[in-house]
């Protein structure tokens, strides 16, 4: 599954080879599925080996055996985050307001325009972009943390809180000039300048990784 892919899960053949032709025209890659269980069959095969897809899911709300909305929800189930777009009808609209509440990026309302889904389409791709560089900007940064022994990490946390090097020297027993050789390797490793950038790395971690915050941190788990 590569990069601006589109999922299409729709139970109308036609409708779907029609929706298929309008995406492939506008430059769109896209993989059409019958059903519900139709793709979260290709996912469980495909998401072992490949990690988790790219691109977006264009769901419609009433299908069969499986509705677009519990098709969301197994989507959740399988820690899936990607932008979810519901085309529906004016009574589905109950039910697809319940999806937004739980992260779905929108809907649109039939009969809507060929202009309108590209639109809207275009604009989930945009933010599963987004969402797929921040995602290789978290790897990274645990990456480069999990680089670090655990001499490093402990003059890492000191200079974070903007600790001069003669007194992590004398908190960790150590030479001025050994503390200085690893906050040297602490700051390439990392890939930073300043102290304030270590600083702002560690927390970004903590937020978006706290499970490996602790232990960088030399915090033991409770």
């Amino acid at each position: 599954m590569n990069h601006g892919t589109v999922h299409l899960v729709d139970d109308d053949s036609g409708v779907r080879d029609a929706l298929a032709f309008l995406m492939r025209s506008r430059g769109l890659d896209v993989r059409a599925f019958a059903s519900g269980p139709a793709l979260l069959d290709a996912l469980d095969l495909e998401m072992p080996r490949h990690g988790p897809p790219k691109g977006i899911f264009l769901l419609d709300v009433r299908m069969e055996p499986m509705s677009g909305t519990r098709l969301h929800d197994e989507l959740l189930a399988r820690q899936l985050r990607n932008p979810v777009l519901f085309l529906t009808g004016h009574g589905d609209i109950p039910m697809v307001v319940d999806a937004l509440k739980k992260g779905a990026f929108d809907f649109l309302e039939k009969p809507y325009s060929d202009n309108a889904l590209a639109d809207r389409i275009a604009q989930a791709l945009a933010v599963d972009a987004a969402m797929q560089a921040e995602g290789a900007q978290v790897a990274e940064r645990s990456a480069r943390l999990a680089s670090l022994t655990e001499r490093e990490r402990e003059v890492m946390t000191r200079v974070a809180a903007g600790k001069l090097n003669k007194i992590i020297a004398d908190e960790l027993n150590v030479s001025i000039r050994t503390v200085e050789v690893h906050r040297a390797r602490v700051f390439a490793k990392l890939g930073v300048r300043s102290a304030a950038e270590v600083a702002t790395l560690i927390a970004g971690q903590a937020v978006t990784n706290p499970a490996q915050a602790g232990p960088v941190l030399g915090q033991k788990p409770g």
